[in-house]
């Protein structure tokens, strides 16, 4: 069975978000080096969430074990993709990138501090402006706090949604460390997160949000493995064996155009189960002929994936109808022509220039070319103080 849907998990830093991957994924998704230093995600973590009921207590579980505790026969219902975002305020442009994958959020705020805190608000204002409105508030480490605080804090929090798009969101107090709560989390899940519906005949359109080179150190030549991909399936499907070609591809001299590159496709993966055919929903692992020199240490992310000639033309100058946001912790003014700008579209990151504003259209130059299609949803961020933050959103206009 394939993940129907990608969930995201957003939240300020150190509010639960990767303990909570692994109470329902079984996975600890903090893998890189730096990360597991620091004690904080930097990189978008995955893993697949299966949920079971048990057919003798009626009760959701994370897994088939945990249903057989009750003595119970699991009966496995969906699985989803969990996408594991960084609550850290230097990594918001990791953030805005995951939204382009989501179809659904998992809203996390601690219960032992005052809401909301900075990135908890930096996160509401990304969901507010995506349009991602199937949510569901997690209130995290209920098990620090007494009763009357954490009812508290459940006020706060119903306070701080007033107005925006998770304004009627259901609120599941959770202690993820050990276990509580997490069949009611799985019920609310099933319950308010159904499954977009998209087209699967369409042509094939995937957004690479990682890279991997999967060899070790040290390993011989003959048993080096291809370059991998991973991502979500937008629309269409893809099977093993196929050719694909993925844009804007490589530049093979400063300065100049990037060449699409074509591989073929030596397997599918999702969640560890390998797949003849990958559809759309959930998250995939595509492992490919390519060099993997080529995709080591993410540097495909922001690719788009499609059949041979397929994929439109990477560009180097957008257009983006945009609409200003309303910041209430700092001071949001207009754009100007000649500003710099960050880029947010699809998995995509890049740096612009405004080269022109006209009638709430913003003509942006682009460092490097980028793939877009015409309606897609688009963020810009500028500095703001010492930090680049999100000012504007809008869709790609032809």
């Amino acid at each position: 069975m394939q993940a129907d849907m990608n969930i995201g998990m957003l939240g300020h830093v150190d509010h639960g978000k990767t303990t909570l991957t692994r109470a329902l994924t079984g996975k600890w998704t903090d893998t890189h080096s730096e990360e597991i230093k620091r004690g904080i995600s930097i990189r978008l973590g995955y893993a697949d969430a299966e949920i079971y009921r048990c057919e003798k207590t009626g009760k959701l579980c994370p897994s088939e074990e945990a249903c057989k505790e009750d003595g119970g026969k699991p009966k496995l219902l969906r699985k989803v993709s969990i996408v594991d975002a960084p609550g850290h305020e230097t990594l918001m442009t990791t953030v805005i990138s995951a939204t382009s994958i989501l179809d659904g959020v998992i809203f996390l705020i601690a219960a032992n501090e005052p809401c909301p805190q900075p990135q908890t608000a930096e996160h509401l204002l990304v969901l507010d402006s995506t349009g991602v409105d199937k949510i569901v508030v997690v209130q995290t480490k209920v098990d620090l706090v007494s009763k009357e605080q954490a009812l508290e804090n459940q006020k706060q929090i119903r306070e701080f949604l007033k107005g925006t798009i998770a304004e009627n969101a259901p609120i599941i107090p959770v202690a993820a460390n050990y276990g509580t709560n997490i069949d009611v989390l799985l019920g609310t899940i099933n319950k308010v997160m159904e499954p977009p519906e998209r087209d699967r005949d369409a042509q094939l359109r995937l957004y690479v949000s990682r890279s991997f080179d999967i060899n070790r150190p040290g390993a011989e030549i003959a048993g080096l493995k291809g370059g991998v991909l991973g991502g979500s399936i937008v629309q269409g499907f893809l099977k093993t064996g196929e050719e694909i070609e993925i844009r804007p591809g490589i530049t093979k001299k400063e300065g100049g155009r990037p060449s699409p590159v074509k591989c073929q496709v030596q397997g599918l993966m999702e969640g560890g189960d390998a797949l003849d055919t990958a559809t759309t929903g959930g998250l995939v692992a595509i492992g490919t002929t390519l060099d993997p020199s080529l995709t080591k240490s993410d540097a495909l992310v922001g690719s788009v994936v499609g059949r041979v000639g397929e994929v439109p033309e990477p560009v180097d100058t957008i257009k983006v109808k945009y609409k200003m946001l309303e910041r209430k912790d700092v001071k949001n003014t207009p754009l100007r022509e000649n500003e710099p700008i960050v880029v947010n579209v699809h998995t995509s990151t890049g740096v612009g220039l405004i080269a022109k504003l006209s009638k709430g259209v913003a003509t942006i130059k682009l460092k490097k070319p980028t793939v877009v299609y015409e309606g897609m949803h688009t963020a810009l961020s500028k500095r703001m103080g010492q930090r680049w933050r999100l000012s504007a959103w809008g869709q790609i206009v032809s």
